[in-house]
């Protein structure tokens, strides 16, 4: 499909479905950056025992981290061996920036997913008031697309919020969930590091 034929098929589209596909188009765009986003935030973060990682990390520190969790893990295991004191407030902030990273456009997603089916439902109505004024003037064909447009853009719109929502909500459904893991693992990484002191080191932890 050339450039010509692509942009004719866009303007095509958007003649259908009407006003609201503007602002479906941006839905799209948007949900699918934040999906692609928070996508590429986790997939490095390997699901691991989190215990095991913890005594691999301990046991021999100069391992290279390979993953996410495993890099967590090294900057914990290094601020026990300094012998900080408040371990667990030192660790809530080494980690902050993970869980702040993971969670990055969960919101925004969840509003575009929110907010698709119900442009596909002003669209179908804006389409049907359409196609009831051409009833009542009898318009078969207008400027506007008369019966057949007014049709036309009540199902089109119909299909495109669907079409933006129901995928959203099931990548939505599995990047939560992945979320939801990784922020488990912190929490546990902070408990082990924190009620498992090396033995040489005295450390003080907050408890919550």
């Amino acid at each position: 499909m050339s450039i010509l034929e692509l942009t004719l098929w866009i303007k095509e589209l958007f003649a259908i479905g009407g006003a609201v596909m503007l602002p479906l188009v941006l839905c799209t765009l948007i949900l699918w950056y934040g999906v692609g986003y928070r996508f590429w935030a986790m997939k490095d973060f390997k699901h691991m025992g989190v215990r095991d990682v913890v005594k691999r990390y301990q046991q021999n520190a100069g391992i290279p981290a390979d993953n996410r969790m495993a890099e967590a893990v090294k900057q914990g295991i290094e601020l026990k061996n300094r012998g900080v004191r408040n371990l667990r407030r030192h660790l809530d902030e080494t980690f902050y920036g993970y869980e702040r990273e993971i969670a990055k456009f969960a919101a925004v997603t969840r509003v575009v997913v929110l907010i698709a089916p119900l442009l596909g439902l002003l669209g179908t109505v804006t389409g049907m008031i359409e196609t009831f004024q051409s009833l009542s003037t009898m318009t078969l064909h207008s400027q506007s697309g008369g019966i057949a447009g007014g049709i036309a853009e009540a199902l089109f719109t119909t299909q495109m919020g669907l079409t933006v929502a129901v995928p959203g909500v099931l990548a939505n459904s599995l990047l939560n969930r992945k979320q939801q893991q990784i922020e488990q693992d912190l929490s546990q990484i902070k408990d082990v590091l924190c009620h498992h002191p090396i033995p040489t080191k005295e450390l003080i932890c907050d408890e919550k």
